[in-house]
């Protein structure tokens, strides 16, 4: 017999009890599937073992109530951290110059943006960058000086003659 199809079973007669449990356990009919469906999934991981169980009924219910636990501590902590440290600061919004850049940069091809961006904000050398995405040193560097290019006339800018020829 497969094992699966033994799993299978096991879970079309017992899916909807075991929710039903997690539910009334938890009050939240989210939480309660969401729970329900990690669990049914480190049962079918270990099947082998659960299913010799007498009742891996019983097994899944004590796993989807822990991530209920879980769950519920997860959250309880962040309210009390958030009563201790208050809010986050407030973010700001982009300036204009960000906002132009990352206009400029979704115009530019994903492989000339890719080099640009491991390269000036990630700060990786030529060798990394190709080692990285596999490909050879002269690949991004005609990236790197085309995107340049296209990023001076995206943005109206004018770069040094060492950067423009780099």
């Amino acid at each position: 017999m497969d094992p699966d199809s033994g799993f299978e079973e096991f879970y079309r007669n017992s899916r909807q009890r075991v929710v039903t449990v997690l539910y009334a356990l938890g009050g939240d009919r989210s939480e309660a599937q969401d729970a329900a469906q990690e669990a049914y999934a480190r049962a079918w991981q270990r099947w082998s073992q659960v299913g010799t169980y007498d009742d891996p009924e019983a097994w899944v219910r004590t796993v989807g109530h822990r991530l209920l636990v879980n769950r519920w501590r997860k959250v309880r902590n962040s309210v009390v951290a958030y009563r201790r440290h208050g809010p986050p600061p407030p973010v700001r919004p982009p300036s204009e110059n960000t906002v132009a850049l990352v206009s400029a940069l979704r115009q530019l091809s994903a492989d000339q943006r890719q080099a640009i961006v491991l390269y000036h904000l990630a700060d990786l050398s030529v060798a990394e960058i190709a080692a990285q995405i596999g490909v050879p040193s002269g690949t991004v560097k005609a990236r790197l000086a085309r995107g340049r290019k296209a990023l001076a006339a995206l943005l109206d800018v004018n770069f040094p003659e060492e950067v423009r020829n780099a």
